[in-house]
């Protein structure tokens, strides 16, 4: 999903996403070993297998300000079975988490400030955002 915001220049594509649906068990590469040592394998399966994955979102900052990058995110996640979506960012990308909470997702991990460790979201409908206890927070 891309989109132009009305003051962009007809040949600039001002945001995208892209996602797909995860397997379990995760993979051994990227972040997803972090993940799973930090949610456990067992709601690694509950949550995150044959959910939806937005693995990447983007845009120009002069996008952002008009709010094109919700656009993209529902436009990959809307049609998500059981709106079963999840994401993953750094933990030093403080504009994401700031974004994906006023959005309306979960978050589900909370690594050290500074840390390498990757920040988990879960959807704002996903099944598990009622059920993550302690571990969660929108904060």
């Amino acid at each position: 999903m891309s989109g132009t915001p009305p003051n962009a220049k007809d040949e600039e594509v001002a945001g995208f996403a892209a996602a797909w649906t995860t397997s379990i068990p995760l993979p051994h590469e990227r972040c997803y070993p972090q993940v799973t040592a930090a949610l456990g394998p067992e709601r690694c399966a509950e949550w995150l297998g044959d959910a939806r994955e937005v693995d990447e979102l983007a845009g120009l900052p002069s996008a952002r300000a008009e709010g094109l990058g919700s656009a993209p995110l529902a436009a990959v996640t809307e049609s998500a079975p059981e709106h079963r979506c999840w994401l993953l960012t750094s933990a030093r990308a403080e504009h994401a988490l700031r974004f994906y909470r006023r959005v309306g997702w979960h978050r589900v991990t909370h690594p050290a400030p500074g840390s390498r460790d990757p920040v988990v979201f879960l959807s704002p409908l996903h099944p598990g955002a009622t059920d993550t206890g302690p571990m969660a927070s929108n904060l």
